[in-house]
């Protein structure tokens, strides 16, 4: 048989990368554009403009496409625990059973019934009642992130639990340990802010396209002016909420912490933070740093030290390795370190921007008409926070290797013994094939919308009463009329 250095274990790994990185990228981008529908959609309830409302239905289109793509790879991602993590379900069901059987029932049932209700009763309710519905359904997908981050931060601090040793499995003692887990609320803000800053920058980004092209001018600077000013906070809030999940790995995961600051040896008193580096062998071999900036980020001080990743490898090998294992506990450090960084610059690059934007975007100037470089530069960047969300989650996945969770189950010991490396290269190719035309299907559709641009939805909309236009002629009456 032809051996081309492929395992089952390393094919599954890869397949769950894969649909959750696809999935991630409209996860985001959908919950961070009902809000800010719902804002657009507020500012007409208020104000009364109708461009308010024309900017609501014309990026609730685009948020509808990225709803109906995020359902259809969540759903992909599902059968992954049954597929090829079955001993990972049997050991977590008891825990993941309940945040994922929440998320459907009450979270996900709420955001489908009123976006429903939401796209098909432009005309039936007021405008008040209406307007509720588009934010009952952004409260409603939050909710589905907390419930899945929930699950989430359980593999990454176990809490509220008790070991099952003749089953093998965890079982839940207190669901309100799992729900109040630290890790979890640090990581839910951060998430949350991100998903705000992925729409805000998409929809600055495709405004800038459309103005570059003299396009409905007043609309789409408009819409650039909205998303802009969310994306502004939601960047402040990515910052703060960073830095408060960053501070507390220093404790709870040291090992990541360490990876994603290229710490190998404990840090001095300097507090040197690394820009770039070189590494073999679990050394550093060069690098290009600067003093203090490493204590400043992670204790807020000129003063502190930090583990590096072959003190807390020691350490973790004496608490964990068992009847002479030689298991080591280092992660993808290259992986950690530079996706943390693209990160952090990335969020530098976002704050400006947005700073830039408004001000050149300010009422009476014409600032931003003349300044197509910078248009350009917005309409590039509507790539960047699906990179950065991205990294996100490398950083949070990769970090915690070689553990599916923390300091009980390894990945090795979860994946499915049954399956097989020709069933998994079958399915990778199945589902890259799904993922790159679900991927195609929602460019294709969103590309037009905007090509059509905002007067498509001053006749169309999303309501399911009939337009003028659309009133049946009776053909008998016509003929009567012409008898008489």
């Amino acid at each position: 048989m032809l051996n081309i250095g492929v395992t089952m274990l390393g094919l599954s790994r890869f397949q769950f990368a894969m649909t959750t990185v696809f999935h991630f990228f409209f996860v985001p981008f959908s919950i961070g554009l009902a809000f800010i529908v719902a804002i657009m959609e507020t500012c007409y309830v208020a104000t009364k403009d109708e461009t308010y409302k024309n900017m609501t239905k014309f990026w609730g289109k685009i948020f509808l496409y990225s709803f109906a793509v995020g359902v259809v790879t969540g759903i992909i991602q599902e059968f992954q625990f049954g597929m090829n993590w079955s001993d990972y379900s049997r050991f977590m069901g008891d825990i993941f059973g309940a945040p994922l059987a929440i998320e459907a029932l009450a979270a996900f049932f709420m955001e489908s019934t009123f976006i429903g209700l939401w796209m098909f009763t432009w005309d039936r309710f007021n405008k008040v009642v209406h307007c509720l519905f588009i934010w009952l359904t952004a409260f409603g997908s939050t909710l589905s992130a907390l419930w899945i981050l929930a699950a989430n931060s359980f593999m990454q601090n176990p809490v509220g639990y008790a070991m099952n040793a003749p089953q093998h499995k965890v079982e839940m003692t207190s669901f309100s340990a799992v729900i109040m887990n630290r890790q979890l609320w640090n990581e839910f803000p951060h998430v949350i802010f991100g998903a705000f800053l992925t729409a805000a920058f998409v929809v600055a980004g495709c405004s800038a396209w459309r103005l570059l092209k003299k396009d409905h001018e007043h609309f789409y600077r408009k819409s650039m002016k909205v998303s802009l000013i969310i994306g502004l906070i939601a960047c402040l809030g990515s910052v703060w909420s960073g830095d408060t999940q960053t501070r507390y790995l220093i404790n709870n995961q040291p090992m990541k912490y360490a990876a994603m600051e290229g710490l190998w040896k404990n840090s001095t008193q300097k507090g040197d933070w690394t820009i770039i580096q070189g590494t073999k062998n679990h050394k550093t071999t060069w690098s290009i740093e600067i003093p203090y900036v490493l204590n400043i980020l992670g204790h807020h001080s000129l003063n502190g030290t930090f583990k590096g990743q072959q003190q807390v490898n020691k350490e973790l090998k004496a608490k964990y390795n068992k009847n002479g294992e030689t298991r080591n506990y280092y992660v993808p450090t290259r992986t950690l370190f530079y996706s943390f960084r693209i990160m952090a610059v990335s969020a530098g690059l976002f704050a400006l921007v947005a700073i830039i934007g408004l001000w050149f975007n300010r009422k009476k100037s014409q600032s931003i008409m003349r300044q197509r470089w910078f248009l350009y530069l917005m309409g590039l960047m509507i790539w960047l926070p699906f990179i950065v969300n991205t990294c996100g989650w490398f950083v949070t996945e990769f970090g915690r290797y070689p553990w599916v969770v923390y300091g009980l189950l390894t990945i090795a010991d979860a994946v499915s013994p049954t399956s097989t490396v020709a069933s998994l290269m079958f399915t990778n190719i199945v589902y890259f094939l799904i993922f790159a035309s679900l991927g195609a299907v929602m460019i294709i559709l969103s590309h037009r919308v905007l090509k059509q641009g905002p007067d498509s939805v001053e006749t169309d909309g999303y309501s399911s009463e009939p337009q003028p236009s659309d009133k049946k002629v009776d053909p008998y009456e016509m003929g009567a009329a012409h008898n008489d």
